[in-house]
């Protein structure tokens, strides 16, 4: 069995962690240029000001996509560098800078997917409230029409957000990511409302200003549970945990996906988050739930799940010295099978792996090769699982590999790894990792040998 001829092969990356040119041609400040100066923050105060440095050498990294074999490439607008101040005068160098992009991966045969928001806050609008501000719906939606009327007759797959749990779990709640909040729960959960709103006015806006038919979705964290064995039980244990909301916190799929695409919070959510929950405007629910075409999913690991004595799911355990990425995220690719058919079953829509991948210790060899096999083990374990959920029906119509190359991993600094591509900084010299050479092999026999 191969992938359907029709399966999109591609990779992904995200404007702040391999753009640089942070501070150049009228580029505004975003919320993580400000992370970056805080003491502490980063890894060893690092930050990406120049970072992979695609902002000059995009022609040239498109040209590797190519050598690679890419079918399509995902990568996201940085907001404040078409509008610095967040709303109001757009700027038209940053503005020809996604054109060009766009122009060039066409120009390959690579299909733009473009994300619309994947965490570079303007701080401009930061300051006016950010994500607490219900306004910030509204300057989203400004914004969104600035590019879809930009990129619009050109780009045909939009998504809207990258990481809604991050965005408000790792950004305002848990304090690590940009702009290093630690919210109140009433707070967050405000925030995240009003991201949702954002979300759905994006989508009004993108299918009004498109000239021609396009393909639109989000892609949320993919949190799912994995059944600890294949007995009936412990795959209802874990189907149900993975619908289920059950902590304080932004970790589940159910408080975002279900407002999306059923129009109404999940009712344990309700009950678990009581007089802390949002409050819902007259029509709220009616601009968050818009059609999508595909839900998006980030995917790279997932607890084990098993019913508990008392019947209620609950996470197993995992063996002593299991496998463990270079970022210490645990090697489950089983999660790759189950992951989609509970999505599936539960919001029936066409999905795409919008993220996966790992973070390994990479380095040139001697002999000026990157020999990262740990990463070729880990993609071919995890795209045989997807295959076989392709193969059982599951509607999976594209993979996206994180990343293209390596880059500024967000509190991490440059300490993980995660490209087939690997980067020298200081030189900004591109090699060609062994999974790079790998994944060309992937795309060209469609996974004939997954």
């Amino acid at each position: 069995m191969t992938f359907p001829n029709d399966f999109v092969w591609g990779c992904a990356t995200a404007s702040y962690q391999i753009e640089g040119a942070a501070f150049e041609d009228g580029k505004g400040w975003s919320v993580w240029d400000m992370m970056c100066r805080r003491e502490g923050a980063i890894w060893h105060g690092q930050n990406g000001d120049v970072s992979c440095d695609h902002y000059r050498r995009y022609k040239e990294d498109v040209g590797l996509m190519a050598e690679i074999g890419l079918g399509a490439y995902r990568f996201s607008v940085s907001w404040p560098r078409v509008i610095p101040d967040g709303i109001g005068a757009a700027n038209a160098a940053g503005l020809d800078f996604y054109s060009r992009l766009v122009d060039e991966l066409l120009a390959h045969g690579i299909q733009p997917w473009v994300t619309l928001f994947h965490w570079d806050y303007p701080l401009a609008l930061y300051r006016r409230g950010g994500w607490l501000n219900r306004d910030t719906a509204d300057w989203f939606g400004e914004y969104v029409a600035l590019v879809v009327k930009t990129l619009g007759d050109r780009v045909k797959h939009w998504i809207t957000h990258n990481e809604p749990q991050c965005t408000i779990g790792k950004g305002h709640l848990e304090g690590g990511h940009a702009p290093g909040d630690k919210l109140a729960t009433r707070e967050w959960l405000l925030a995240a409302h009003n991201l949702l709103l954002s979300h759905g006015k994006a989508v009004q806006t993108i299918r009004s200003h498109s000239p021609s038919p396009c393909q639109v979705g989000w892609a949320p964290v993919g949190c799912a549970g994995i059944p600890a064995t294949d007995a009936p039980q412990d795959v209802a244990a874990a189907q149900g945990g993975t619908y289920a909301v059950n902590w304080k916190n932004t970790w589940n799929m159910t408080w975002w996906n279900d407002p999306v695409f059923f129009g109404a919070y999940p009712e344990d959510g309700l009950k678990l988050f009581g007089s802390d929950a949002p409050h819902v405007a007259s029509g709220d629910m009616d601009t968050i739930r818009q059609p999508l075409d595909f839900l998006g999913y980030n995917l790279y690991y997932g607890p084990h799940v098993r019913l508990g004595a008392e019947g209620k799911p609950e996470i197993a355990p995992e063996s002593t010295g299991h496998a463990l990425t270079a970022f210490d995220w645990p090697i489950t690719p089983r999660c790759m099978y189950w992951a989609p058919k509970f999505f599936y079953e539960r919001y029936k829509i066409p999905l795409v792996v919008t993220e996966n991948g790992i973070a390994c210790c990479d380095w040139v060899a001697l002999d000026g090769q990157v020999h990262d096999e740990a990463r070729i083990d880990y993609l071919h374990r995890y795209l045989r699982e997807l295959k076989r959920a392709l193969g059982e029906g599951v509607p999976v119509k594209g993979y996206f590999l994180w990343s293209l190359m390596d880059n500024f991993e967000w509190e991490q600094g440059y300490k993980q790894r995660f490209g087939i591509i690997h980067v020298d900084y200081p030189s900004g010299r591109r090699t060609l990792k062994n999974s790079a050479y790998w994944y060309r092999d992937v795309i060209s026999t469609q996974g004939a040998d997954i």
